[in-house]
């Protein structure tokens, strides 16, 4: 497999210069465009793996070029925004658009290289997974219908009231028990990354999960915390 590549979309050639210098020595391929225009042209040849997207363009701006990038579907790379705009309605703007993380200069270097990796290892493409074999998964007084999308208190006959992200997080735990999974994992096997692209997203989500399935949700015994690494499904529920 070929080095990732990067494009770095960034007006100031200082700065330009610095990431492309920097990200290239660190083993990925890198495209360089000073504004929009050079940079759709570029995307007509070549998809990068990542964008490196600067707002404040001379002739472009940032989230009409992001605009641009997510009406490509499929094709469509994700995206890291950097920026000197720091205020919080600057970044919810980036965010709605679709922006898969946020940095504000200065920054430091190392801290980019972090974010870049796990951008990346969060929407690296995945093989196919298997047909399902297990449509119905009982966990204590728990029924999971995977193919009806439903959780089912089985002794009252009640069903659970959970968002689609909440489901798709509980489906892929109870389908790998007693398995360590991270968040970037429970990211990538739940297809959140457009809708929540941030690590937290996950732990807001595992605290509603818990308030509707565990018996003492600030005990849980069926989604437990694995301390700095992420969460693990138990099916028997006990602590």
């Amino acid at each position: 497999m070929g080095a990732q590549t990067i494009a770095i979309v960034e007006d100031d050639g200082e700065v330009r210069d610095m990431l492309a210098e920097f990200l290239g020595g660190q083993g990925f391929g890198i495209i360089t465009a000073r504004d929009g225009a050079s940079f759709r042209s570029q995307m007509t040849e070549r998809r990068p793996d990542l964008v490196i997207l600067d707002i404040g363009l001379p002739d472009d701006h940032g989230y009409t070029l992001m605009e641009w990038l997510r009406g490509r579907g499929v094709d469509s790379p994700p995206i890291i925004i950097v920026t000197g705009a720091t205020s919080p309605r600057d970044r919810s703007a980036g965010l709605d658009l679709g922006a898969d993380d946020y940095i504000c200069k200065p920054f430091d270097m190392g801290e980019l290289l972090s974010r870049v990796r796990a951008v990346l290892r969060r929407t690296a493409p995945r093989p196919p997974e298997p047909a399902p074999t297990d449509l119905h998964i009982r966990f204590g007084p728990w029924l999971l219908k995977r193919d009806d999308r439903v959780l089912m208190h089985v002794p009252d006959e009640r069903v659970v009231d959970l968002t689609a992200m909440e489901f798709d997080l509980l489906s892929v735990m109870v389908q790998r028990p007693n398995q360590v999974l991270s968040r970037d994992d429970l990211l990538q096997l739940a297809h959140t990354r457009r809708a929540e692209p941030f690590d937290r997203a996950i732990d807001v989500r595992i605290t509603r999960l818990r308030k509707k399935i565990e018996i003492n949700p600030n005990h849980p015994g069926y989604i437990r915390t694995i301390r700095g690494t992420g969460y693990m499904f138990h099916p028997e529920g006990e602590v």
